[in-house]
C-alpha cells in the first residue's frame, strides 16, 4: 500500500445510507487514508429528492475522512435531475483533481464516468456492486439498464466486479474484456456478541427460547425478496415448526411487509425490528441466517454471518454463490417459496447440521475473504 502514499482518491457513491456498497466505500476509504492516501468521498443522500446525508457520511466524518454532499444525487432516474447531478459532480471532480476517481453504484458509475472523461481524469475506476440488469424489473427496463451498464464499462478505465459470475458475464460485453477485474470483498474480524447477550440486547422482551431464531439483515426493498421469505414462514407455521423470524432493516417496502405479515397471520412469528445500529454484532443471536435476494453484489452480511458461525440459507444468485455452496450452507432458487421453506425446515429440525454448516462457512470466509487481499488487489487496479 506504500504506492498509494502520493495519490488522491475521490470516491463517489449515489446513496449514503448504510448497506453493502457503503460498507465497501467506508472500508477502502479508511484503510487507504490510514496508508497515507489523500481520500475524499462525494455522496448523495439516502435516496429520495431532498434527502439528507445518511450513516455513511457520519461514520466517514468520525473516521476523519472529508466528505462532499451531492444534493442532486437520487436513486431513481430523472433526466433533469440527473443532468444537474452531472454538472454538480463535474464541478467537484474539476476542483478536486483526483489521481483516481473511484465510482460506486450504477448511477454514480454512469454519471461519474462521464464527468471523469470530460474532466480528463487519468484513472477512472468503477465498482459494479452486482449487475443492475439482474434486478426484478420489466424486460424493456432491463434492456435499458444493460445498455447503460455497457456504456459505463466503456467510459471507465477499469471496472471492478466482486463475484465470479459477474466477472464472467461482464467480460462478455463488447470491447470490455481487458478492463474487467475480479476483487472479492474482504472483512476484518468482528467481535460478535455471544448468543444470550445478543438476544437480550436485540429483543429485550425475549421470545420463547425454545423457538429457533431465524434472522436476516436487509434493506426493505424489492431486491431483497422479503415477501418470499415471509410466505416461506407461513409454510413453516402450517407445518408446526417452532420459530421466530427477525428482520433487521428499514426501507421503502416496510408498509407492504407489515400488511403481508398481518394478512398471513404471522404477527407472533415474524418481527420487523427496523434499523439496528451495528446490527452485525447481534448475528450470534440467530440459529439460522437467511438471505433470499434476487440480486446481490457480494453480500457483506453473509461474510459477517460466517463470523457468527451461522448456518445460512441463501438464494442461488451471483455473489451469494461465491460464499455459499453445498459444504457451507443451503442454496435455493430465488423467489421459490417452497424450496426456501424446505431448506429452513431442514435446519430447524437438525441442530447438528446447523452447527456443521456454520463451522464450515466460518473456515471458508476466514481463509478466502480477507481485507488484505481486497486492499492489495484494489491498489493494483489503481496503478
Amino acid at each position: 500500500m506504500k504506492t498509494l502514499m502520493a495519490k488522491k482518491i475521490l470516491f463517489v457513491i449515489t446513496k449514503s445510507n448504510w448497506g453493502g456498497a457503503q460498507e465497501y466505500v467506508y472500508t477502502l476509504a479508511t484503510h487507504f487514508a490510514s496508508a497515507g492516501g489523500n481520500v475524499v468521498v462525494a455522496l448523495g443522500g439516502t435516496g429520495g429528492v431532498g434527502a439528507v446525508a445518511g450513516l455513511l457520511e457520519t461514520r466517514l466524518r468520525e473516521a476523519g475522512i472529508r466528505t462532499i454532499f451531492l444534493s442532486s444525487f437520487t436513486r431513481n432516474i430523472n433526466i433533469m435531475r440527473d443532468f444537474s447531478a452531472l454538472i454538480e459532480l463535474l464541478r467537484v471532480v474539476r476542483f478536486e483533481k483526483p489521481d483516481v476517481l473511484h465510482l460506486n453504484s450504477s448511477k454514480a458509475g454512469g454519471i461519474g464516468s462521464l464527468a471523469g472523461r470530460i474532466a480528463r481524469i487519468r484513472r477512472i475506476v468503477f465498482t459494479s456492486h452486482g449487475l443492475s440488469y439482474d434486478e426484478d424489473r420489466p424486460f424493456f427496463i432491463r434492456i435499458f439498464i444493460w445498455l447503460s451498464t455497457w456504456t459505463t464499462f466503456l467510459l471507465a478505465h477499469r471496472t471492478i466486479v466482486i463475484s465470479r459470475d459477474a466477472y464472467t458475464r461482464a467480460r462478455r460485453f463488447p470491447f470490455c474484456k481487458q478492463t474487467i477485474h475480479l476483487v472479492h470483498n474482504g472483512i476484518t474480524p468482528v467481535h460478535i456478541l455471544e448468543r444470550i447477550k445478543a438476544r437480550e440486547k436485540l429483543v429485550p422482551a425475549m421470545q420463547d427460547s425454545s423457538h429457533v431464531w431465524i434472522g436476516t439483515i436487509a434493506e426493505l426493498t424489492r431486491n431483497k425478496a422479503l415477501p418470499y421469505l415471509i410466505r416461506a414462514a407461513t409454510l413453516l407455521k402450517k407445518r408446526g415448526r417452532a420459530f421466530t423470524l427477525y428482520i433487521i432493516g428499514e426501507g421503502e417496502d416496510r408498509t407492504l411487509l407489515e400488511k403481508l405479515i398481518r394478512h398471513e397471520q404471522l404477527s407472533e412469528n415474524v418481527l420487523l425490528l427496523g434499523f439496528v445500529p451495528n446490527a452485525r454484532l447481534y448475528l450470534g443471536a440467530f440459529d439460522i441466517f437467511t438471505l433470499l435476494s434476487v440480486k446481490e453484489g457480494l453480500p457483506y452480511v453473509l461474510l459477517e454471518a460466517a463470523q457468527a458461525h451461522c448456518a445460512v440459507v441463501g438464494s442461488r444468485i451471483s455473489g451469494t454463490t461465491d460464499i455459499i455452496d453445498e459444504r457451507t450452507g443451503i442454496l435455493v432458487e430465488a423467489k421459490n417459496i417452497e424450496s426456501a421453506a424446505q431448506a429452513l425446515e431442514t435446519l430447524i429440525d437438525n441442530p447438528k447440521k446447523r452447527f456443521a454448516l456454520g463451522e464450515a462457512l466460518y473456515k471458508k470466509v476466514s481463509a478466502e475473504f480477507s481485507i488484505e487481499q481486497m486492499l492489495k488487489k484494489t491498489a493494483a487496479v489503481y496503478r
